[in-house]
């Protein structure tokens, strides 16, 4: 989702400015009521893509850091597993 948001709202920018230029086309003289309304579609489109992804790319950053952690305690049970299991085997820590 994090990393589809912008496009959408980049597509949706895109798709507004193409909006306001179209209006322009026809016309003989530019007014800001001719380009308003396309910009402010492509604002909004773009509004709702950063207001999808930011929250989105804050989730799997914590996420992120949380399974890091897990990896972690994990590899450190593995270690301190192991050389246990290795103390009772061989009566020695491994080197």
């Amino acid at each position: 989702m994090a990393s589809v948001s912008p496009y959408i709202g980049l597509f949706g920018t895109v798709w507004g400015i193409m909006h306001a230029f179209m209006a322009l086309s026809g016309a003989k003289q530019a007014t800001l009521q001719m380009v308003a309304p396309g910009i402010a579609e492509a604002l909004i489109a773009t509004a709702i893509g950063l207001f999808a992804a930011i929250p989105a790319v804050m989730a799997y950053n914590r996420l992120s850091l949380r399974v890091n952690a897990i990896e972690q305690d994990y590899g450190n049970f593995i270690d301190e597993f192991t050389t246990i299991l290795h103390r009772q085997a061989f009566g020695k820590a491994p080197h």
